[in-house]
């Protein structure tokens, strides 16, 4: 049966962020002043969802629970052209290396590596007061427009550990007292396996302004990367490592055979990913202040050197070698490139809407008001900036049969027709 751990590095959360304020339909009153004007102001905008790397956190645990994360809504316009405010922002704050991936594409959205914070959605744009719709012809505009809806997302966060080098081999060969040993933490260590339920990291200073940092992977066992134990939830944790240390229990305390268990590690890292496979790797034999038979040791020096990679001794457990290793680690890592961080895939596109819902059109002033449900969500995704969006919002409109009930209305070339936050003047 595959352990149990509370270590969660996968969830899958709701976003939506804040939604615009109404414009306010007003006019001045003022005593001796007969005909105030509109003085309607603008609604406030919706909050963003903002995501953060926090390097204080090393789980998602706090998304467990919790799934559905909303933000502030704009508050309406009020007479005067007072402004309503803007809706608070909803900031989450993640671990440094989370994937945010699309839920129904598995696109990578953003990789939250560096410091700087990523406005997932946007929060919804006010609407206008009355005060902007006062013309020549129009002095007394009695309507004002709604806000805009933020925008909404379904994503998955997914956990890949941002560290230099990954310690893999199976469970109990002292990947944990070695990261104890060569660095400042503390993981929980123990003569049984599964001691290690989630990855631990550490800061590994080599010599002066040199350092790099270590990750302890959870012990793999035969058959990880098809999900068995713990291996299929934390092979991605090594994802991103520039080097892994392979440690192999050379002792034979526990029966083993270390050539067999070196081709079994390598086996798992290359079914669960060719590309991990060829990662550099070193190999250590570890344990070796228990050694009982030395032809083991010896065996797997030169099987691991036939295969291509450094082969060194150690006990962690009595420091023998330890030094060794982390100057070895040093100069190879001088030498590759830096950690992975991953390209965004996700390409966003126009929203499915329904076109077959009637929009409600009323005249005033020769100016046609068009709302809906549908015409709201398509335009909260339109960049009128943009050729291609604004042409595919045309589209849209066309296909809805929007601008046939105009003409059937008796709508005339030059009037103006006004949707939320946008207006044209009709030309047939």
């Amino acid at each position: 049966m595959a352990a149990q751990t509370n270590f969660i590095d996968i969830a899958t959360i709701w976003l939506h962020a804040g939604k615009g304020g109404d414009g306010a339909v007003s006019f001045h009153r003022e005593k001796f002043v007969a005909a105030g004007g509109p003085d309607g102001g603008d609604g406030g905008r919706g909050g963003d969802i903002i995501f953060v790397a926090d390097d204080h956190l090393s789980t998602l645990m706090d998304f467990r629970y919790k799934r559905k994360y909303v933000a502030g809504n704009g508050v309406d316009g009020q007479g005067g052209r007072k402004s309503g405010k803007d809706g608070e922002s909803l900031t989450i704050r993640v671990p440094r290396g989370t994937l945010i991936r699309d839920a129904e594409t598995g696109e990578i959205i953003k990789d939250m590596s560096d410091k700087e914070p990523f406005i997932l959605c946007k929060g919804g744009r006010g609407g206008w007061g009355n005060q902007h719709f006062a013309t020549p012809t129009r002095q007394v505009p009695r309507f004002a427009k709604a806000g805009l809806p933020g925008e909404s997302h379904d994503v998955i966060l997914e956990l890949k550990l941002l560290a230099d080098v990954g310690l893999v081999g199976f469970p109990n060969v002292g990947k944990s007292t070695l990261l104890s040993v060569v660095s400042k933490a503390h993981p929980k260590i123990a003569n049984y396996h599964f001691t290690t339920l989630y990855p631990n990291l550490g800061v590994v200073y080599v010599d002066d302004g040199v350092s790099f940092v270590m990750a302890d992977i959870p012990g793999i066992i035969e058959g990880a990367s098809e999900g068995a134990g713990l291996g299929h939830d934390f092979l991605r944790h090594i994802d991103r490592c520039r080097l892994l240390v392979h440690l192999v229990d050379v002792s034979g305390s526990e029966g083993r055979d270390p050539v067999a268990d070196f081709d079994a590690i390598n086996d798992e890292l290359k079914n669960y990913s060719p590309e991990l496979a060829r990662r550099p790797q070193i190999v250590v034999g570890n344990k070796t202040d228990l050694l009982q038979d030395p032809e083991q040791l010896d065996a797997l020096k030169k099987h691991v050197e036939e295969a291509g990679y450094t082969f060194l001794e150690m006990s962690a457990a009595t420091h023998q070698g330890t030094r060794e290793l982390v100057q070895t680690i040093g100069r190879m890592l001088s030498q590759l490139p830096p950690v992975v961080v991953y390209e965004p895939e996700y390409v966003p596109r126009p929203p499915e809407v329904d076109t077959s819902q009637p929009l409600t059109i009323h005249v005033e002033d020769n100016t046609w008001l068009v709302e809906g449900p549908w015409l709201q969500r398509l335009m909260a995704n339109i960049n009128f900036s943009d050729y291609e969006s604004r042409m595919y919002f045309d589209k849209m409109l066309r296909q809805s049969g929007l601008f046939d009930r105009l003409e059937q209305m008796g709508i005339q070339d030059g009037d103006i027709v006004s949707m939320y936050n946008l207006e044209f003047e009709y030309q047939h």
